[in-house]
C-alpha cells in the first residue's frame, strides 16, 4: 500500500508515521505537511530515510492531486488541521481557513486523484460539551454542537469530508477521538505545557474551572485504531475512538507534580478561557465491536512514559517552546505574543 499522511510532521501524524513503519513494514509513506509552527519534521530525524517528505498545504489541491499520482497513493489519512482552542480564540480566522478551506482544498484533490480510501481524524469536541455528571458518551450519530472557533472548523471540515463522499462517491471513512496525548507533542498542549515548565520549575496554569474533564487515549492507540478503521472498517462510516479513562486538569497536574517531585505551589489557578466546555466523553462501543479494537496503554503507565521522555529530550522540545503563538499563565488564560 502506498499511504499520504497530511499533518504527518505534527504530534498525532508523526506518532501514525510511526506506528504505520512498524505495523506495514512494506508500504510507502508520504508525509505531506506545510510546516506551520506546530509541525516539526525534525520529530521525524530517526526515521527520515524510511519516508517520502512533500512540504505542501493541504488548501493547495493542485499539489495534493500532483503528490497522489507522483506517489500512486491508494490511502489518505488526514491529520492536518490547527488544533489550539485559546490560539483560536485569539486568530479564528485561520482555523476555519485551514481545517474548512483547507479540507476543501484536500478533498478535491482526492476526488481528482480517485483514491481507493480518504481516512479523516476528528475529533470529540465537535459535539459540544456535557455536564459533569451526564450518564453514556457522545455516539457517531449525536448532534454537531460545537461551543469554539476550533471545535466549530473542526466541524465544518467534517461536512466537507461528508459532502464529497456523498457528492462525488469519495470514498471516506471519518473517526472523533479523545484527547491525545504521547511523545512529540508540541509544548502548548496541557500535558507537555504541565511537564517542561514543571521540569524548569515554572508554574502550572490551571484554569479555574479545575474539576472539568477530559476522556484521554495515547496517540499510539489511536494509530492502530484508525489502521483498523481503514483496513476492516465500513466505508462512508464514522467510528468514535475513545477509551473511557477521564482526568481532570488538576489530576494531570497532581500526576506531574507528583512523577517529578516538584512542589504543589508549582500549581496556579488561572482564568477560564471563553467557552471553556466542562467535559467531553466518546461512547466507542462500535468500533470495540465491529473492529475489535481496544486501548492497550493504560493511562498511568503512558502518562510515566511522556513525562520521561520530555525529561530525557530537552533539545527537542526547548526550541519549540519559543515558538508558541500563545503564552498561558498567572494573570490571564490565554494572551498572544
Amino acid at each position: 500500500m502506498n499511504i499520504l499522511v497530511t499533518g504527518g510532521a505534527g504530534f498525532i501524524g508523526s506518532n501514525f508515521v510511526r506506528y504505520w513503519m512498524k505495523a506495514h513494514p512494506a508500504d510507502t509513506i508520504v508525509v505531506y505537511d506545510s510546516l506551520t509552527y506546530a509541525g516539526n519534521i525534525h520529530s521525524l530525524d530517526d526515521v527520515a530515510t524510511s519516508f517520502h517528505f512533500v512540504k505542501g498545504d493541504i488548501a493547495n489541491s493542485d499539489l495534493v492531486f500532483e503528490s497522489l499520482k507522483r506517489f500512486e497513493i491508494n490511502v489518505v489519512v488526514n491529520f492536518a488541521a490547527e488544533s489550539h482552542n485559546s490560539l483560536a480564540i485569539l486568530d479564528p480566522g485561520r482555523f476555519f481557513q485551514t481545517n474548512v478551506m483547507g479540507t476543501q482544498g484536500l478533498m478535491e484533490g482526492v476526488r481528482r486523484a480517485k483514491v481507493d480510501r480518504f481516512h479523516h481524524v476528528s475529533t470529540c469536541e465537535v459535539y459540544g460539551d456535557m455536564d459533569l455528571d451526564e450518564e453514556g458518551g457522545f455516539k457517531e450519530d449525536s448532534p454537531y454542537l460545537p461551543r469554539t472557533p476550533y471545535n466549530a472548523s473542526k466541524a465544518g471540515g467534517d461536512h466537507v469530508v461528508r459532502s464529497y463522499a456523498l457528492t462525488y462517491g469519495v470514498p471516506i471513512s471519518i473517526t472523533n477521538c479523545a484527547n491525545n496525548y504521547g511523545r512529540y507533542q508540541f509544548p502548548e498542549k496541557v500535558v507537555p505545557l504541565f511537564v517542561t515548565n514543571a521540569i524548569d520549575d515554572l508554574p502550572l496554569p490551571l484554569y479555574a474551572s479545575t474539576s472539568n474533564r477530559r476522556e484521554w487515549i495515547h496517540a499510539l492507540d489511536h494509530s492502530k485504531a484508525i489502521d483498523l478503521v481503514i483496513n476492516k472498517g465500513r466505508e462512508f462510516e464514522t467510528y468514535h475512538v475513545g477509551t473511557g479513562v477521564e482526568k481532570s486538569i488538576l489530576d494531570i497536574a497532581d500526576l506531574v507534580v507528583k512523577h517529578l517531585n516538584k512542589d504543589e505551589s508549582i500549581k496556579t489557578i488561572v482564568p477560564d478561557r471563553p467557552s471553556h466546555d466542562r467535559r467531553y466523553l466518546l461512547d466507542s462501543s462500535k468500533i470495540r465491536q465491529e473492529l475489535g479494537w481496544e486501548p492497550e496503554i493504560e493511562f498511568d503507565d503512558g502518562i510515566a512514559d511522556v513525562i520521561d521522555w520530555y525529561v530525557a529530550n530537552r533539545s527537542w522540545w526547548e526550541p519549540l517552546k519559543l515558538r508558541a503563538p500563545v503564552v498561558e499563565g498567572p494573570g490571564s488564560s490565554w494572551i498572544s505574543k
